[in-house]
């Protein structure tokens, strides 16, 4: 069953949370955090992308970002931008975008879960990537960013969580530039808190990734490397114990496309391709910009026409989680024989758009002349999700994109009490 705890946040002080606060490290790049960032000295982006303090050709990776990151984290903290909270506790943490609501719980989940597969993970990392996470973390001593975690909704925590909200004034209720509102609750009472942490030991078995597998990755191993120096051990109470999460019900969470462009056509005309397709797919040309609207139907965006492809029953096996997949059927169908990409991850022929970027991002793409073709693919559900990982298997690359995104800086973990 699944170990989560309550934790004393470090947070900002209440007038200065806008100005704190800030989009997650991945989804923009350094350039946009540094303008994001300008004349903001409260800004988090100082803390989970430190480059910004440096000039642009410094290497990202060198030592001293993230020492700096550290430094920065520090400085918030002795200005009296960050404070922390006194007392153990749970954070309830709304989130509305675009009429949708989510609501989930902060706390901390266990290093040894994540070890023991009680953290159900449906991707690899890359190992570039891990360690840079690791690094931040190594020299930060905090898990500045929560990872997004999902669990089989609990009526009981539903109810918990509504408790909360109705009872408890929030401590911030900000609307980013972007629209989103994100509302934050203390869970205070002890009462309320040892529910929670009970009935997540009995009712939740397992817990998923939904976002962030390499912060997890590098939460859990670096709190195993700082517990091996100390000489600790799991049950000592101590904070590499244990990495900061968001745990959303199954039943809230909203899975968006996460979508395909490819840069050639590797060799073949329009209309070869389109004869190749034949062969898996029913080829239909749309009159205008087409969505998928079901499992196995892809859009595809071709010379200023889009296309409908239907996958014929022969491409799939509804019996394999994976198999199952439109990007899976993607890949095996069109990808590696009709392109010659077979590694995802490596290939410099493919690129990967989220889907909150709109089909006019792929249109944009292929117009340009930047790629020759795109691919619009429709969205994986939690329950495809929950079944990949609790086989234990791999989704494939750049498959689940979630909306919304969580904001960072609004609560930190710090390693060493």
């Amino acid at each position: 069953m699944s170990v989560f705890k309550p934790f004393k946040a470090a947070r900002p002080s209440k007038e200065k949370a806008l100005d704190v606060v800030c989009r997650p490290y991945d989804v923009l790049d350094s350039a946009e955090a540094k303008a994001e960032a300008e004349g903001n000295a409260a800004s988090f982006y100082h803390v989970i992308k430190p480059e910004i303090n440096f000039p642009d050709d410094f290497d990202h990776y060198d030592e001293a970002i993230y020492k700096k990151g550290r430094e920065n984290y520090e400085l918030l903290r002795e200005n009296g931008i960050l404070i922390k909270d006194e007392k153990e506790q749970y954070y309830v943490y709304q989130i509305i975008m675009d009429g949708h609501k989510q609501t989930g719980i902060v706390g901390c989940c266990s290093i040894d879960d994540y070890f023991e597969n009680n953290i159900k993970k449906h991707e690899l990392t890359r190992p570039d990537k891990e360690e840079d996470r690791k690094n931040h973390v190594r020299y930060g001593k905090i898990n500045a960013e929560p990872v997004f975690f999902s669990y089989p909704h609990v009526d009981a925590i539903d109810t918990l969580v509504e408790e909360v909200k109705k009872n408890a004034s929030p401590i911030y209720d900000i609307t980013t530039k972007d629209g989103i509102q994100h509302t934050l609750w203390i869970v205070d009472n002890n009462t309320a808190i040892g529910q929670i942490e009970k009935l997540f030991s009995e009712k939740v078995p397992s817990i998923y990734v939904a976002d962030g597998h390499h912060r997890t990755a590098a939460g859990a191993l670096v709190g195993k490397e700082f517990r091996d120096a100390a000489g600790g051990n799991k049950n000592d109470g101590k904070r590499y114990n244990y990495f900061m999460a968001v745990v959303f019900p199954d039943n809230q969470l909203k899975i968006i496309d996460y979508n395909r462009a490819v840069k050639d056509l590797n060799g073949m005309t329009e209309d070869e391709l389109l004869a190749r397709l034949e062969k898996s797919f029913t080829v239909e040309k749309m009159a205008s910009q087409y969505k998928p609207e079901r499992l196995h139907t892809i859009g595809m965006y071709l010379s200023g026409a889009w296309y409908k492809l239907t996958a014929k029953d022969s491409t799939y096996d509804d019996n394999d989680p994976v198999g199952v997949l439109d990007v899976t059927i993607l890949s095996k169908q069109v990808l590696e024989p009709l392109f010659n990409i077979v590694d995802l991850r490596t290939d410099k022929r493919i690129d990967f758009v989220g889907g909150i970027r709109g089909l006019g991002e792929l249109e944009k793409r292929v117009n340009s002349g930047a790629m020759k073709v795109a691919f619009a693919m429709y969205p994986v559900s939690m329950q495809q999700l929950i079944d990949i990982s609790d086989a234990d298997l791999i989704m494939p690359p750049k498959v689940t994109w979630f909306e919304p995104k969580l904001r960072s800086g609004m609560f930190i973990h710090e390693l060493e009490d």
